[in-house]
């Protein structure tokens, strides 16, 4: 029997769990948090990623418009809410758009070594929301994993991209960094080609010596910033106390596992597993070292070739901070974190009151300016041998997206970009999932953008002549759009290019 052809089918974003919590709860969290803080809410960054999410999938508030060009069906595809916090949608859209931009024109054909660096709990505050700490941190850290390659080669210079996580499994806020290093070092012939050196897999007391090293440094940072405990120097302002106490303290019981609003306030976050004692541990496997605070992990590696091992390995550091297939309502109401692993005191699943949910939420949410994908060494970007460096190895020119037919834009004109922000949505589904969704559902025929729209009471009618069903009252508010009558005649007819060129970059998975 012929095997069925995998079909996409839009996400019903309004009856998924963690819609229901924020729409239910959220302007009964915006109260809680007015009333903890004297009136002053949260920052307005923080409750605008609340609102926007709300419209993300909601057909109500945008969907592109598609039509099979052999049987004439129309198709509609909401946008996404582009939230770069927790929505899961849009994070693993970024995911793959940035794995695949860091596969194909950033990271050699090279052996790569994933090194990860959590800190103390103290400092995981500090550097949540200081920027400029963490960078300053993250360049400590970097400065030692670079000289740890060049020691056996003097002259040798390699490279990494970091990304800064901002959770742990626990949807605490726990700022740590995943770093993607080029195993080995690169040296320049007098002819200016370059040669890779592998580097020898680190032992475990060379990962221990790195972090003396980089605790050692940090510390003296800290030192330097006045943020050392019984330092008599006066160090810098706390920016988010300044600007929101009360976030403050949720970011901070969200870095100890604990609630920071109501009743609960101060208490741990509920847990269910096997309980077991267990004595705090300094080590949890290979190429592994704990002290004081400070954990070093570098045992992942991926072999050159293994290209799409090291675009699984990217999208694991750029994943979203949870899926949706974790989260689950309880009968009590309650909202259910299972964990992918269980933790070492048996721990599988967090329980937490819908308000604590999303404290956790707003806790993680970072601010617009940040930015959490770096690149150090020769991978910088005004690095001088950057240019040769990325095209090392390949065998042959790989395109910025996927093959044709799907490398063609919804629209069908087949424009090839190289920026990474320009991949198609279509193109990254195919990548990521190995679908077609300009294939119609029904007759195997091409889709074609015909119209994007954004009013809601043009989108009923749309939904009305196509005889689909009215998805629901949305809760959250449409995004606020001056859009004049002749705007929105040329939205309904198709008309408008640029909308429709820049239709890959709106809707959803």
């Amino acid at each position: 029997m012929a095997l069925q052809r995998a079909v996409y089918r839009p996400r019903d974003a309004e009856h998924t769990v963690l819609h229901q919590v924020v729409a239910e709860h959220l302007e009964a969290f915006l109260e809680a948090v007015a009333e903890a803080g004297d009136g002053a809410g949260l920052p307005q960054f923080v409750e605008r990623e609340f609102r926007k999410f709300l419209t993300c999938g909601v057909v109500e508030h945008g969907v592109a418009r598609f039509r099979c060009e052999s049987c004439g069906r129309e198709h509609l595809v909401p946008f996404s809410c582009k939230g770069r916090a927790w929505c899961p949608s849009c994070g693993g859209r970024r995911m793959t758009e940035r794995a695949a931009h860091l596969v194909d024109a950033v990271l050699p054909w090279v052996p790569v070594r994933q090194w990860v660096l959590t800190v103390p709990y103290r400092l995981r505050y500090q550097m949540a929301w200081n920027h400029g700490l963490s960078r300053a941190v993250l360049r400590v850290y970097t400065s030692v994993l670079l000289d740890v390659y060049a020691r056996g080669v003097p002259s040798g210079r390699t490279g990494c991209v970091t990304v800064m996580q901002r959770a742990g499994s626990g949807l605490n806020v726990n700022l740590h960094f995943h770093t993607l290093a080029l195993d080995g070092v690169f040296t320049e012939a007098p002819g200016g080609a370059l040669a890779f050196h592998p580097a020898p897999a680190p032992s475990d007391a060379e990962v221990a010596a790195a972090l003396a090293t980089i605790r050692h440094r940090v510390q003296r940072l800290l030192v330097r910033r006045g943020l050392e405990p019984g330092d008599d120097a006066t160090g810098p302002a706390d920016r988010l106390a300044d600007e929101s106490p009360v976030l403050a303290g949720i970011v901070e019981a969200s870095v100890q596992g604990r609630v920071a609003l109501r009743q609960r306030a101060g208490a741990r976050v509920r847990r269910l597993g096997d309980e077991r004692d267990t004595a705090a541990v300094t080590s949890r496997g290979a190429r592994q070292a704990h002290l004081e605070g400070f954990d070093l992990h570098a045992n992942v590696w991926v072999s050159a070739n293994d290209r799409a091992g090291v675009e699984r390995l990217c999208r694991y550091v750029l994943r979203p901070p949870f899926a949706q297939e974790r989260l689950r309502l309880r009968g009590d109401g309650r909202v259910a974190l299972g964990l992918k692993r269980a933790w070492h005191d048996g721990t599988r699943e967090l329980v937490f009151e819908p308000l604590e949910f999303l404290e956790r939420l707003a806790a993680m949410t970072p601010r617009p300016e940040t930015n959490l994908l770096i690149c150090h060494g020769v991978l910088a970007p005004r690095a001088r041998w950057r240019a040769r460096v990325v095209v090392y190895g390949r065998r042959v020119p790989e395109p910025p997206a996927s093959t044709a037919p799907l490398a063609a834009g919804p629209d069908g004109t087949g424009v090839k970009t190289t920026s990474p922000r320009a991949w198609s949505w279509a193109a990254l589904m195919h990548r990521a999932f190995g679908l077609d969704v300009l294939a119609c559902a029904h007759c195997g025929g091409r889709l074609r953008l015909i119209a994007t729209l954004h009013d809601p009471a043009v989108i009923q009618k749309i939904l009305a002549h196509l005889a689909l069903s009215h998805s629901g009252q949305s809760p959250g508010p449409a995004p606020t759009r001056a859009r004049s009558r002749r705007v929105l005649i040329g939205a309904v007819r198709g008309r408008g290019g640029r909308r429709r060129a820049c239709a890959a970059r709106c809707h959803s998975r």
